[in-house]
């Protein structure tokens, strides 16, 4: 990425959803899933405190210039018909030379199997590799999380590793999948 790179777009629509950057009138939305211990299992680390979720929208309320390997963008994501925040996506610059980015999602169970994720997910794919120019774009999953493997494949990303018992959550060995997906596979897909 070059000094001159552009500010991330928000908000960004889709037919149901909005995208946009967290304020701090979402906190209690956020901690409604952020707080649950079956989301925060995936993620490797205990499920988040209201402060915390606070911290991180206070963090991330200006965005970012996605110019810098470790660059992020939080995302809350809407749905367009009524308001109230029902999950999050993310982006993050993990290497700006090689111009690779991170991509994930969490969304409260309550709005789960309804395709909001791979919805969501896909127009923050679009965002990477069109207006901020991700070369790569890849997502790490825990195997036992279904639901998120499933969303990279609906994205068109190909399993390029399984790494076995490669993170630990408490007394638990986690393996993950990764996923990835090029610039030229996303345009020609």
């Amino acid at each position: 990425m070059t000094a001159d790179a552009p500010h991330v777009p928000a908000p960004v629509t889709t037919e149901r959803l909005v995208l946009r950057l967290f304020t701090p009138g979402d906190v209690d939305d956020r901690y409604a899933y952020q707080s649950l211990p079956e989301v925060a299992r995936y993620l490797y680390r205990p499920p988040l405190t209201r402060e915390g979720c606070g911290e991180s929208i206070a963090a991330r309320a200006g965005g970012t210039a996605w110019t810098a390997d470790g660059d992020g963008l939080l995302l809350a994501v809407c749905r367009a018909d009524e308001p109230g925040v029902i999950g999050e996506v993310v982006l993050t610059l993990r290497s700006a030379h090689a111009r690779q980015a991170e991509i994930g999602w969490v969304f409260d169970p309550r709005y789960a199997g309804q395709g909001y994720a791979t919805e969501a997910a896909r127009a923050l794919a679009s965002v990477a590799f069109g207006r901020l120019g991700v070369h790569r774009l890849f997502a790490r999953i825990d195997v036992l999380n279904t639901a998120s493997v499933r969303v990279c494949e609906r994205l068109g990303m190909r399993r390029e590793a399984h790494l076995v018992d490669n993170d630990l959550d408490g007394d638990r060995w986690g393996s993950e999948y990764v996923y990835a997906i090029l610039a030229h596979e996303w345009r020609d897909r």
